[in-house]
């Protein structure tokens, strides 16, 4: 009997907490290395089922399928592709360093804030994983719980605002969104399921309607211009690690979405909806860079200029391309390692300074150098360098962009030179120029946040140096995705 590997990446972190809520309070230590203990072993589990994928092959792979609620065929369905795989270490990863980094940051209801972190991973895992439009819904739906709880109990003095802003803007999408699961199930067949859903043949205006239902929860999600604006207000409030999981995994949902639905079950909405889709993109990514060079408070300005990125995300997905798709999957998982790294940091700096706004800093690489070294590498990966993930999967992008409209990769490619002056200008300002009152004296990385430095620049260097490590994952799903999408559009053009 083959081990259900899926069932215990969504179940041990859920498990590992529940089992936490049982210690005594006092038990704080134990409490901190129980959740770190939890991250570990979901990690390993995570690259042991890496390692069992076979990347010859589209179809999914792991599947579990049972019967959860017959009444209504919704199942208990579980499976991996090229497209999704990847997603479930860079998971796993993220939510341990913001375990890491949050063993001295939290003092607050310790228990709680580590049990509301392996929640949200288990349903994070689901969510990739999940297979039935129902059971999809379901994780889609309990991740919102954490973290909510996450910025709003130990978040900053703004909290309650951006938490429920946040929770309005990603409750409004998914009521939508759980309105065209329901037109779904009826017009395909009384079926949850997504495969069976992504052979029907629907009429174009349904495809139409249910595209913007789905549009309404995935846009939010990433988010897209113009109901971005939750997410500096989530980031600036969120603890450390409530940043790190929200830029490094939970944005990805939105376009995870896009791929894992909106394409293979709505293909001729997608075809049809193209320039529109690119158009948002690409004010998402100027847009985005420009606000950037406004921003006086770093988190903020991070968060700024993941919209940006996310906009080269949805560009490469709707430029509907081999190059273009893929470039967006590996696009999605460097912003989670780059953009988690930098929040990582700028949290380390943070518990030392009590301050995020850039006027306050200055000579920071005189006081931290180790840090100033780190961050460097982390700017560069943002900005694209060669030899940086972030080149890769924007260079693949803006390819993929050309083949289908070379107008947007044109402006796009305005975001690039943007991204380079906001970070830049954020780097020289934070750590170059007179040493400043508020980082004079300041205590260099201890092993704790070392460790978490070198490990993500590691994976910067590696990932921008052997890229095909990713791409060879992702290349049979996504051509079998391009391939049938268009082969469909080409039969509803020619009817």
């Amino acid at each position: 009997m083959s081990v259900p590997v899926l069932s215990l990446l969504i179940f041990v972190p859920v498990l590992g907490g529940l089992s936490l809520m049982l210690l005594p309070r006092g038990r704080e230590e134990t409490i901190r290395l129980g959740a770190l203990t939890v991250c570990a072993v979901e990690l390993a589990l995570s690259l042991w089922a890496l390692s069992q994928f076979d990347k010859g092959l589209w179809q999914m792979q792991m599947v579990e399928n049972r019967p959860w609620i017959e009444s209504l065929n919704i199942r208990y369905s579980l499976g991996i592709d090229g497209i999704s795989v990847l997603f479930l270490p860079l998971t796993a990863l993220i939510t341990l360093m913001g375990v890491v980094v949050s063993f001295k940051s939290i003092t607050l209801k310790v228990k709680e804030f580590f049990v509301s972190l392996l929640l949200l991973e288990g349903a994070m895992i689901g969510v990739f994983c999940a297979l039935d439009l129902m059971l999809f819904y379901v994780f889609w739906e309990a991740m919102l719980i954490p973290m909510f709880l996450l910025i709003g109990v130990w978040g900053g003095p703004r909290r309650i605002y951006a938490t429920v802003k946040f929770f309005l803007y990603t409750l409004l999408g998914s009521l939508l969104m759980l309105v065209g699961i329901i037109l779904l199930y009826l017009k395909g067949g009384n079926t949850f399921d997504m495969l069976a859903l992504a052979g029907q043949n629907y009429s174009k205006d349904l495809q139409l309607l249910l595209f913007w239902a789905f549009f309404a929860a995935f846009a939010v999600k990433v988010p897209m211009w113009p109901v971005h604006t939750w997410l500096p207000d989530a980031h600036t409030e969120a603890p450390t690690a409530g940043s790190v999981i929200l830029a490094g995994v939970l944005i990805k949902m939105g376009a995870y979405g896009f791929l894992r639905i909106s394409l293979p079950i709505l293909p001729y909405a997608a075809w049809t909806l193209l320039t529109p889709m690119l158009i948002l993109s690409v004010i998402a990514i100027v847009y985005g860079a420009l606000v950037c060079l406004a921003q006086t408070d770093i988190k903020r300005l991070i968060a700024y200029s993941s919209v940006s990125h996310m906009g080269f995300v949805t560009l490469g997905l709707f430029a509907l391309t081999q190059k273009g798709v893929e470039g967006s999957i590996i696009q999605m998982l460097n912003h989670g390692i780059v953009t988690g790294a930098l929040f990582l940091a700028v949290g380390m700096i943070y518990d030392r300074t009590h301050t995020r706004q850039i006027r306050d800093y200055g000579g920071l690489a005189t006081t931290m150098p180790v840090m100033a070294g780190f961050f460097l590498v982390f700017t560069l990966a943002a900005i694209g360098l060669p030899g940086t993930n972030g080149f890769i999967g924007e260079f693949l992008i803006l390819l993929g962009g050309f083949e289908r409209a070379p107008w947007a990769a044109v402006v796009a490619s305005s975001g690039l030179i943007l991204g380079a002056w906001y970070m830049l200008w954020l780097y020289q300002r934070v750590f170059f120029k007179q040493v400043s009152d508020t980082v004079r004296g300041l205590p260099g990385l201890d092993g704790r946040e070392l460790s978490i430095m070198l490990t993500m620049a590691v994976l910067v260097l590696a990932i921008g140096i052997f890229p095909n490590m990713l791409l060879e994952y992702t290349h049979a799903s996504v051509e079998r995705l391009v391939s049938d999408t268009q082969q469909v559009f080409a039969a509803f053009a020619a009817r």
